[in-house]
């Protein structure tokens, strides 16, 4: 494409200031194509960068759960044009010793679209060849700009282990937890509760079919889960919310031996009080912690999302609380950061063009 024709894009010019600007569509370099992007997916972390994080220099445009079409390739790229593609937002540097073992969410020098490069909110993006993901038409755009945060779901569950016959405990009902619980359900976990901190969101997590549900604001969550395994304690819990509260509460709710995975992001310093701590030793706990997910290795994260999407076990479009084009971004961003508008929100996302599937 012409480097004189413009696109419509999300850009964050600092804290605070996001702006809709008509910029350029992006010239390609060797091992690159173009992207239409068709879907994006709006991350909390997203949402802290625009309002109080900020991003590694101004101006970017941000993002980094999309998928779209590809519409330009180079000389070398030819068989990609046309197809749909998902896209993996981390970028190795393929040199150090973690990706040299294929562990390249542990790069000591990675690129990432939407942070430290350009991302997904925009009309286009050119795109590492190295970083797409196809998808078959079955396969909606909607759904396949969620892989991303499915990825992670999914390499964080991979942290505890066989789930066949086990129980586990989610605490934060957002997307990724009601992904996660999905996946839990369908590895055969016995039983699987979630714990949410508001009733809109515990209401939606049992519309989605989950009847195990907890709303921490009102309920006793440590009486609740005893009482739902029989004083045993869950044999895995999953701390999605980054707080103290909520970790000390995984401690808690642990069984003997049990298995406690580190993964939401944290807003303050984390502490815990001598008798948690005592819970660690006494019932001998595994903590671990999870980053980002694994992609273009034996154990692929982003095809088993695909796989599951693709034969139904995986519902991602019913995550969808809000959709948004990209000249609304002050909305969208308004609306979730304020808690504005009706109902609950769990994924908002840009669309651009209509949905073949």
């Amino acid at each position: 494409m012409s480097e004189d024709k413009k696109m419509t894009a999300c850009v964050l010019r600092n804290i605070g200031d996001l702006r809709v600007e008509q910029v350029n569509i992006p010239q390609l370099s060797p091992g690159q194509v173009l992207v239409k992007v068709r879907a994006a997916g709006i991350c909390g972390s997203d949402v802290e960068r625009v309002f109080t994080k900020g991003v590694y220099h101004y101006p970017t445009i941000i993002g980094h759960e999309f998928a779209g079409e590809v519409v330009d390739v180079g000389s070398e790229d030819r068989d990609w044009l046309g197809k749909r593609v998902s896209v993996f937002p981390l970028i190795p540097c393929f040199r150090c010793p973690s990706c040299m073992e294929g562990r390249y969410a542990q790069c000591q020098h990675y690129d990432y679209y939407g942070s430290r490069r350009d991302g997904g909110f925009a009309e286009y993006q050119a795109i590492n060849t190295w970083n797409l993901l196809p998808v078959p038409d079955t396969v909606a755009f909607e759904s396949a700009a969620m892989f991303e945060p499915a990825a992670v779901a999914m390499h964080a569950l991979g942290q505890a282990g066989p789930l066949q016959g086990r129980t586990i405990a989610i605490f934060g009902v957002g997307a990724i937890a009601l992904i996660m619980a999905q996946i839990a359900a369908n590895a055969g976990c016995s039983r699987v509760v979630l714990v949410a901190r508001s009733q809109e969101k515990a209401d939606f997590a049992k519309r989605m079919g989950f009847g195990d549900v907890i709303n921490s604001r009102v309920e006793n969550v440590q009486a609740r889960v005893s009482e739902l395994t029989n004083g045993q304690g869950v044999d895995i819990a999953v701390e999605g919310c980054g707080s103290s509260a909520t970790l000390e509460d995984a401690l808690a709710v642990s069984a003997a031996f049990g298995t406690v995975i580190c993964m939401g992001n944290p807003k303050d310093d984390i502490s815990l009080r001598r008798d948690a701590y005592w819970g660690i030793l006494r019932k001998q706990l595994r903590l671990c912690g999870t980053w980002n997910s694994s992609f273009k290795v034996s154990h692929n994260d982003w095809k088993a999302v695909l796989d599951m999407v693709e034969t139904g076990r995986l519902r991602l479009r019913d995550l969808i609380t809000g959709r948004y084009s990209f000249e609304q971004a002050e909305t969208a961003f308004n609306d979730i950061h304020m808690n504005a508008g009706q109902g609950v929100h769990i994924k908002s996302m840009f669309i651009n063009g209509e949905e073949r599937v």
